[in-house]
């Protein structure tokens, strides 16, 4: 299971348990992975971290979201999220995705573009102040 990509210790029993192992089983093997270092949550924390910002151009809430949807602790998810964003200039990210977002177009048109422009960033994950900042700058273009 961990020879093609990271796994959490969580995503782990999940699949185990739908393979139908017993509990005490899956307990023994992931402790024998941890003691092996085959599975790691920071590592794991880290790479979704790490694609999450730099493909697919998310906002610190949804990375950090992400990586708790993998089972990994809040702790160990704010710690990942806080070390990639540290190299990721968060407004240059959000010009990147309002450029996509927007297929080239310079400026919001009107008001209900706006509104939607918004919400799609804010479910990016990106703060809504650095959001309202960059939307404020496109509409001023108009």
């Amino acid at each position: 299971m961990t020879a093609r990509r990271e796994l959490s210790a969580a995503q782990i029993r999940e699949r185990l348990a739908r393979r139908g192992y017993e509990s005490t089983a899956i307990d023994d093997a992931i402790a024998r992975l941890r003691a092996e270092r085959a599975i790691d949550d920071a590592r794991v924390a880290e790479a979704i971290a790490r694609t999450e910002t730099s493909l697919r151009a998310h906002g610190k809430r949804r990375v950090r979201l992400r990586i708790e949807q993998a089972g990994i602790a809040a702790a160990t998810a704010t710690r990942a999220t806080d070390q990639a964003f540290e190299t990721v200039d968060e407004d240059a990210q959000i010009e990147t995705v309002l450029s996509r977002r927007l297929k080239g177009r310079d400026r919001i048109l009107d008001d209900r573009e706006l509104q939607r422009t918004y919400r799609y960033l804010l479910g990016q994950g990106f703060d809504s102040d650095r959001i309202l900042k960059a939307l404020t700058a496109r509409k001023r273009r108009g």
